[in-house]
């Protein structure tokens, strides 16, 4: 891919470290080739994915240097050859493996979603990974249904959110946890779910009292080490455990490999003959690898999602936006290792909320 000598400016991971080892550069921004489109970012969302690439906890990334983000909203700037149905000023959303903390960035077309005219660029950049994991994990892993005893663990994060109000909308009986009084009362009294409990506490009694004992039909789990303990030990006959991430390694700014190890070996192993016994399913979602399963899934998800935000059914939850440069990633990426965030973190071209 040639450059024709463009760059554009982006902030990337050389070295590992807490969240001041960020850096911008101007980088070379390479022409769109054939199914591809030069996309201007105007917003990108900030995901926990991005802090564990950071500190060097992340399975899936590229060689250093590279830019973390892989949610983008813009407007289509140029075109490659052979592409059709996009032009120049066409607003758009784009999923990215990598590198959606930059101004610029190449796509290929089928990675590319029509961004809904009504919402801000903050607003659809908050959408994509958190809604669709969250529509992933519910409904095409743990195949949900109306009525089932569902329990989403960090509830009141970008996922957490995004999955309180699609089990709401689809009927399920839907708890969370959250780490302070205030988020617990958004996610009950905003979002719709039946409770929410304190997550630095003992939140398993609380929810086997209010599901009873092995009542849990569905839980969404983020956190890993003894919070999937937990989930295992309240699922329902024919419950299923869905596993999206590992928070608990990285309980602060850098990478303590101490802990990282603690949490990974306090998460349980499973032999298939552990779960006959009890009738239960574990399964593991990862956006990034649903290989030729991808578009199918994620296009027609993502369309739903967008026409039901539009239509007042859902609502990204936008806690705060940080300038879309080295500074404003540095200081998103510390409110979410602090986890301060009430929903999605997201940095925007030109500027902030404060």
């Amino acid at each position: 891919m040639t450059t024709d000598g463009r760059t554009t400016r982006a902030i990337r991971i050389e070295r590992l470290g807490p969240p001041e080892v960020l850096v911008q550069r101007d980088i070379p921004l390479g022409v769109p080739g054939p199914g591809e489109v030069h996309l201007r970012v105007e917003a990108s969302g900030v995901n926990f994915a991005d802090l564990m690439m950071r500190v060097g906890l992340y399975g899936t990334v590229p060689p250093r240097p590279f830019s973390p983000g892989f949610e983008v909203a813009g407007t289509v700037v140029e075109v490659g050859p052979d592409v059709t149905g996009w032009a120049p000023g066409d607003p758009a959303v784009a999923l990215l493996e990598i590198g959606g903390y930059a101004r610029d960035v190449i796509v290929p077309t089928p990675q590319l979603f029509r961004r809904p005219p009504s919402l801000s660029p903050a607003e659809a950049a908050a959408v994509p990974v958190a809604f669709l994991t969250a529509w992933v994990c519910l409904f095409e892993a743990a195949r949900a249904r109306e009525g089932e005893r569902t329990l989403v663990l960090g509830a009141a994060g970008g996922v957490g959110t995004a999955a309180i109000q699609l089990a709401v909308g689809a009927g399920l009986r839907v708890v969370g946890t959250a780490g302070t009084p205030a988020k617990r009362t958004f996610v009950t009294d905003e979002l719709g779910a039946e409770a929410c409990f304190d997550s630095r506490g003992d939140w398993e009694p609380e929810v086997r009292r209010h599901f009873g004992p092995r009542g849990l039909d569905v839980a969404l789990d983020p956190v890993g080490g003894s919070a999937t303990v937990a989930c295992r030990r309240l699922l329902a006959p024919l419950g299923r455990l869905v596993f999206y991430g590992m928070s608990q390694a990285l309980p602060g700014r850098r990478r303590n490999w101490l802990r990282a190890a603690l949490a990974w070996f306090r998460t349980p192993r499973f032999h298939p003959a552990q779960l006959t016994e009890p009738n239960q399913g574990i399964f593991g979602v990862h956006l990034l690898h649903l290989g030729d399963k991808a578009h199918p899934v994620l296009a027609p998800g993502l369309e739903r999602i967008y026409e039901r935000v539009v239509n007042g059914e859902l609502r990204p939850v936008l806690d705060r936006t940080f300038p879309l440069d080295r500074d404003g990633a540095v200081a998103a990426h510390v409110r979410l290792h602090a986890r301060d965030n009430l929903g999605k973190i997201v940095l925007v071209a030109g500027g902030s909320d404060g």
